[in-house]
Parts: C-alpha cells; structure tokens; sequence
C-alpha cells in the first residue's frame, strides 16, 4: 500500500521523455501565447457571454493547461530506462524492440515495449502493461509465446531482441 504522497514511478524510455518535453516547451512557449492572444481578440469584440470565440479560447486555454499538468506530472514520476546501457542478454525487457514471428501465419512483426504515453500501435509502441506486452516481457530469443489478443490467441516465436 502506497501513502497518498509518494507518486508511483513510471517506466519511460528515453525518446518517450524527449518526446514528452518538446511537447511541453511547444504547449508553453507556442501554444499558451496564441490561446492568451485569442483570448484578448475575442474579448475585444464585446459581449462575452454571447463570444463563441471566446469561450473556445477558454476551453482551449483550459485544455492546454490541463495538459501542460499532466505532462509535468509525467516526467516528475519518469523512471528513465535507457536499455542500451544494458547487456543484451537475448531477455525482452522495458525498452526492447522485439522481432516476432507468427507460427501459424508466418507474418513477422517487430514491437518496442514502452511505456503508457508513448504506447502507439500504428507505430507498434506496444505498453508493457497491455496483453502483448504482458506476454512478452520477461521471455527470451528463441521461446514461443502464446498471447491472447482480442483477435484470439496467436503464436509467436520470439526471433530477436535488441536493446537499442
């Protein structure tokens, strides 16, 4: 059990942290200026409670900041894992990028195991608490994996892991 202070540390890897703060000096340094100069325009054009413009400014304003906290609250519970200063001893851990085969269909697929903000299966950023990378971590090149997706259960063979 946690006390209510102590913040649970989130796995990150390195370009998920990069990514995390070019994100933020482009919410504070770009897109706060704009929203406050829209906010100023339209409450130039008079009546606020009828000034669509405005209160979109405001949701904007609003969203914008909520965003820059959740950030903030990210990278202060970031536990950095940067897997090329580990030996790669052929285990799939956080950070690794995995080459799979499908057993049955032959198809190979490569997945890097990241955490929960980065996680992005257009780009096969899979998050390691998901099915898959659930299933993954903690095996090694050579094993098969079975791992239920909600397409049904498939089987891989873990072809090669690479820390990189």
């Amino acid at each position: 059990m946690q006390n209510g202070n102590e913040m649970e540390k989130e796995p990150i890897t390195i370009n998920g942290l990069n990514n995390l703060k070019e994100e933020l000096i482009y919410l504070k340094e770009k897109k706060r200026p704009e929203i406050v100069a829209a906010i100023a325009e339209a409450r130039s054009h008079g009546d606020l409670k009828e000034n669509a413009e405005y209160h979109a400014a405001k949701e904007q304003q609003s969203h914008n900041e909520g965003r820059i906290q959740q950030i903030n609250d990210i990278i202060a519970r970031a536990n950095v894992i940067d897997v090329t200063k580990y030996s790669n001893d052929g285990k799939i851990i956080f950070g690794s990028t995995v080459d799979l085969e499908n057993i049955d269909t032959n198809e190979k697929l490569q997945y890097k195991i990241v955490g929960k903000d980065e996680a992005d299966l257009k780009k096969k950023l899979i998050y390691y608490k998901s099915p898959i990378g659930k299933g993954l971590i903690g095996k090694n090149k050579k094993d098969l994996v079975e791992i239920s997706t909600p397409a049904g259960v498939k089987n891989f063979e873990i072809k090669d892991v690479k820390y990189i």
